[in-house]
């Protein structure tokens, strides 16, 4: 899938989950929004992007989840 969609979509993601007053739930709701609804695949190629890119685009709500989370949502 092309990144800037899945970027597009993560922040969407992370949007919604920045009406949350609490921030980390807000990160645990981001991360089990990617660990329950997107497919290995779109998750490796974002943490890749992360890797490679430091995330740029992400909203910090997105890239907390992502680092936080990081290994539950690294498929196996």
């Amino acid at each position: 899938m092309d990144i800037h969609r899945l970027i597009k979509l993560a922040n969407s993601i992370g949007a919604f989950f920045e009406a949350e007053p609490d921030r980390a739930k807000g990160v645990q709701g981001v991360a089990n929004h990617l660990r329950s609804f997107w497919e290995p695949r779109m998750r490796r190629q974002i943490l890749a992007y992360l890797d490679e890119q430091n995330g740029e685009g992400l909203s910090e709500l997105v890239l907390a989840a992502l680092r936080t989370h990081r290994e539950e949502l690294t498929p196996k």
